[in-house]
This record gives structure tokens, sequence and C-alpha cells, in this order.
């Protein structure tokens, strides 16, 4: 018997949909709000580890992902000008037989989860999230912006890095603070010599590219940025082509132009992380995700622990019959993992600031990545 019948989900990012296609696989009735009423995900291309494909293959979702995106071997880390420092390895994760590494369009992988958590015959309310929530030892009561009120087992927060429920249900939790480093994203035509992750360490600027279909790539540029500041959208084509222009490769030079293009989506984002100290639930609330640890794009793996989270809450719900030992046992699973990605990004990020060595970063990051193949 599973510790929950009825839950509520609030929030239809990467780890809301997880945990309620995961607990839906588990016979455990789903109802998921989000205030967003075209549940569209906005953004480039996203990177998808080995470890995230697991995931996603656990959700049956794999075969999907590689339709539509792209699976690739490897990451290669280069100086600027094009020497190569490090060839990192991408081996399929423990337990499973999914691509090293990939990409695909952040929009379709967010399609694909949203079709298959209606699939799964989650109970999807957009345009609403809860108002207020009320719970004794027994039960959760929610009630919601569109005038409705229902009892639960258990609400799963997954509202996103800069979460009403957490200000709310964690008040003691500081914002999350800008590190000092903005990203950049763009798609681009995909030149063919261009088969893998592949990024060029710059001074005070990195750029990778990382195909996402058999004809487009996703292009990302990290940059310095000391104070937060805000940045005016119109220029951002032209800061963006700028910024290619520092890393002679002629791949990136001969992108430059299409920089300039509508179709390029050029995205930036200051960047940030939250990691809020375990336990992660207040009674039957529990949150996930972005929610209690964001992390900056380092180690390609935001989403992706966000997915494993909401994948490891929904097994762990169903297995055990006293909910008190399913949160413990999810603490023990995914605090360890889920705060090495947080601070070994942080860590990279470091690194690229304030100019450190470029062995040293190429070593934090294939260890995580090694990390993160071992079983979740």
């Amino acid at each position: 018997m599973a510790a929950v019948n009825k839950v509520l989900v609030i929030g239809g990012g990467f780890s809301g949909m997880s945990a309620a296609i995961r607990m839906r696989q588990q016979n455990i009735a789903v109802d998921l709000v989000e205030i967003d009423p075209e549940w569209c995900e906005l953004g480039a291309g996203i990177t998808i580890n080995g470890a995230s494909m697991r995931a996603l293959q656990m959700l049956g979702l794999y075969e999907q992902v590689v339709e539509q995106g792209c699976v690739t071997d490897g990451v290669g880390i280069h100086l600027a000008h094009g020497p190569l420092i490090k060839e990192l390895p991408t081996p399929s994760p423990v337990g499973s037989d999914v691509g090293g590494s990939g990409g695909i369009f952040r929009p379709k992988l967010a399609r694909i989860m949203s079709n298959a958590t209606l699939e799964a015959g989650v109970n999807v309310r957009l345009g609403c999230t809860y108002e207020t929530i009320t719970q004794t030892e027994s039960d959760i009561t929610v009630s919601f912006t569109d005038g409705s009120t229902k009892t639960y087992d258990l609400v799963v927060g997954a509202d996103g890095v800069h979460s009403k429920l957490r200000k709310e249900f964690f008040p003691e939790v500081a914002d999350p603070e800008y590190i000092g480093q903005g990203v950049w994203r763009a798609i681009m035509p995909r030149p063919e010599t261009i088969n893998r992750v592949t990024m060029w360490m710059g001074d005070h600027l990195k750029l990778g590219v990382n195909p996402v279909s058999k004809t487009h790539m996703y292009m990302f540029i990290t940059e310095d940025r000391p104070v937060k500041e805000h940045i005016d959208k119109d220029t951002w084509p032209e800061v963006f082509a700028g910024l290619m222009q520092e890393f002679p490769n002629p791949i990136v030079r001969d992108l430059i132009p299409y920089a300039l293009k509508e179709e390029a989506n050029i995205d930036y984002r200051p960047l940030a992380n939250l990691l809020v100290k375990a336990p992660w639930n207040r009674g039957r609330l529990i949150m996930i995700g972005d929610t209690v640890a964001a992390t900056t794009p380092h180690l390609a793996s935001g989403a992706g622990i966000g997915i494993e989270s909401g994948i490891v809450l929904a097994d762990e719900l169903a297995a055990n019959e006293d909910l008190n030992i399913a949160f413990d046992k999810f603490h023990e699973r995914r605090w360890e993992r889920c705060r090495m990605v947080v601070e070994n990004s942080a860590k990279l990020c470091n690194i690229e600031i304030h100019e450190g060595d470029k062995d040293e970063h190429a070593k934090i990051m294939g260890q995580s990545l090694m990390a993160l193949r071992e079983v979740i």
C-alpha cells in the first residue's frame, strides 16, 4: 500500500511533470495545476546528459527524445583559439543503455513531457494555482485561484526557482543569489563537423555548441558580468554576435551573421543558484526541482536532477506505507546528488570568473559527469 492516494502537484515544469507521470505509473491519483494558461516552455536548446536520458527512459520517453532530438557521444573542451584541452567520455549511465550525451529543442522536450502527463491520466488545470494551503496530521487542503477547494494526502511543490511556496513555507531561505555570470543561448544551423558537445574556453567567456537535431544545434555563451544588470532585449543579437567575435574558431566565425537573424532566437539570463538544506518538506508539503535545488548550467543537469527527483519521490511514496519513511528515503537518495550538482556547478563558474586552472575545470566536470552516471 502506498503512503498516499491523492496528490496535488503545483507547477507544470520538468520536475512537476516527472513527479506526476511517475506517480500515475504507480497508480496514485494526481492533480496538477500550472499558472501559465498556455503551458508553454520557452527557450532555445537543452543539453541532456546520460543521467537525464536514463531518467526520461524510466518515464517511457527516451525513444521520443531520440526521434525528436540528437544523441551524441563525448565532450570536447578547447582553448578559444582551437587546441583541444580535454576529451570527456560520456558512457551510458549505470543500469541503462541510453546514450551518454545529447540535446533537444527545449520546447520539444516540454511538449513530449506535457503530452505524456495528459496521457498518463493526470488531471491538469491550466491558468490556475493555489491560494491557501492548510494541513492536519491526516490530510492537506488547498484552495485554488479559480475558487475551488480540494483535500489531498500530499502536495508536491514544483513552482520553480522563484517559488511562491518556498517563500511561504521556508521563509528563512534567502532568494537565489546572482553569481557573477550570465548565459546567452541561441539556435544555430549545425555544420557537419559538429557531432558532439564542443566547448571553447576563453578569458571570462565560454562558448559551447550541442546538436539538437539533424540540421540545428544550440549555442551557449557564459559571460562574466560582475553586476547583475538589465540588457535591452533589442540589443541581444548584436551583443551575442560581438561575443562570438572573441572566438577565432572558423566554425564560430562563420555563424556570426546568423546570430543577427530572428531565427537564432537569442535569449539571455543572469545566473543564480539555490540549495535549500534538507529536509524539503513541511508536513505533507514537499518541494522538488528548482524550488529547492536550482543550479547554474555548467553541468547541464538542472532539469535532469529535477526529473530524477520527481521519479524518486513517486517511487518512495509507492514503496512505503508510512509517509515520513518515504520522505526520509527520498532525502537520503536526493540530497547528496543535488548538492553535488549545485556546488560543483558553482565551482566551475568560479574558475571561469577568476581565470582559474582550465585543467582543474575539466577535472571537476569529468568527475561530476562520472558521479551522475551512478544509480539514483
